[in-house]
């Protein structure tokens, strides 16, 4: 595993969600009850920046809402809870250090790992 510092875990709300713009890919690292998880910046059904929506849980899971449709995605699979959307969104290892989040983006995005608890 590949680890980078993507952000200060100052710069991301509780309950919330900050966009970092990374030269492949850009990801939402969410900040939800204690947790800290990277899933990437793009909903599968609209390409739409999932970080514009609202951050939640739904049936027992952490999830991102898009802004456009409303389609939720399991903050730690990836997976939709809700239509419209069908497609998973791929989501990456994250590790808090400190102040400092690091996400690894050499992995293949699969097999989410949230941040040990803040």
């Amino acid at each position: 595993m590949t680890f980078a510092r993507v952000c200060s875990l100052r710069e991301v709300p509780d309950g919330g969600s900050l966009r970092v713009e990374l030269r492949d890919v850009d990801i939402a690292v969410v900040r939800f009850d204690d947790e800290v998880y990277a899933i990437e910046d793009l909903c599968s059904h609209a390409d739409v920046a999932l970080s514009d929506g609202d951050v939640d849980e739904l049936d027992g899971a952490p999830t991102i809402e898009c802004a456009m449709h409303g389609s939720c995605f399991d903050l730690r699979t990836g997976e939709p809870t809700t239509l419209p959307a069908t497609e998973p969104v791929p989501v990456y290892p994250v590790r808090v250090e400190g102040d400092d989040v690091f996400v690894d983006l050499s992995a293949d995005a699969v097999t989410p790992l949230a941040a040990a608890s803040i």
